[in-house]
């Protein structure tokens, strides 16, 4: 049996960065992908004092950029086979809808959106040739689930989940899983790059300055709640190796309740709620 190939992009950090490690353990090749080689310095060190360092290679995409984005296709077209694409590159705009400059939207749909869908056509011909792959899709519980001072954040993951739901059905045919992750609140940086890249907000004179301080003091109360990357990652290997796996899989904290209560109650309740547990 030859070994199975997992590519992952964003690999540098975060979820990606962690996902390299589980995949390579479980026996998977793995091509860790990055658009700033100068970080996988910290990845390459840690694969070999783990003994993963045969395991994985590391190849260059920015998956705003076409180019790149084809010739790892190129290289990866000479496997054995491609078993496994994360489509796991993304960041966070942060910002109230009004005070975000529409090139910020922009931006944010350019790696969540459209770098995802680029990433997907270049691998997806290769598995349907073979008859056979995995996509899995991250997701977020923004992409079920609206919150403010996140709209840019929470619509590219939304077009996610519609955009998924689509390939998913058109897919299938050909012996190929797509699969959504949807993680709640994580310990990676993505809100941490995300608040750099807040709009707006960052002069007293804003009209929403005030609601993103009640924000931010609500999220510091539970960042000792944050979540533990692994799990998504373990679940990640968990998926690439199970038959039949869902469209769907909500990992954290609260998040099933969350969406179960979201849909379950009629709106206007829904948004005193939120309301009420931000701004009071």
């Amino acid at each position: 049996m030859h070994t199975k190939t997992a590519i992952v992009t964003g690999a540098s950090s975060g979820f990606g960065y962690v996902m390299v490690f589980e995949l390579a353990k479980a026996g998977f090749h793995v091509v860790a992908t990055m658009r700033d080689l100068k970080k996988s310095k910290r990845l390459l060190d840690e694969l070999k004092s783990s003994g993963l360092q045969d395991r994985v290679e590391i190849e260059y995409v920015d998956v705003t950029k076409q180019e790149s984005i084809h010739q790892l296709a190129e290289k990866c077209s000479t496997y054995n086979s491609v078993d496994l694409l994360v489509n796991n590159a993304g960041f966070a705009v942060s910002g109230f809808a009004e005070e975000v400059e529409i090139d910020r939207y922009r931006q944010q749909f350019e790696t969540n959106v459209f770098g995802l869908m680029a990433m997907t056509q270049a691998i997806l011909p290769i598995m349907r040739k073979q008859g056979s792959g995995r996509i899995i899709n991250m997701s977020s519980i923004s992409g079920l689930v609206g919150f403010p001072a996140i709209s840019a954040y929470v619509s590219s993951k939304h077009a996610v989940e519609g955009y998924s739901e689509s390939l998913r059905l058109e897919c299938k045919p050909f012996g190929i899983e797509v699969v959504l992750i949807e993680p709640g609140s994580y310990a990676t940086n993505v809100w941490k790059v995300g608040k750099a890249n807040t709009a707006g907000v960052g002069n007293n004179a804003s009209p929403y300055a005030n609601h993103l301080i009640k924000i931010e003091e609500r999220l510091a109360r539970e960042e000792k709640k944050l979540g533990n990357p692994l799990d998504v990652a373990r679940l990640v290997v968990s998926i690439a190796n199970k038959n039949n796996p869902k469209l769907r899989y909500s990992i954290g904290k609260g998040v099933k309740l969350t969406v179960f209560m979201k849909y379950l109650l009629p709106w206007n309740l829904w948004e005193k709620i939120i309301l009420r547990l931000l701004y009071k």
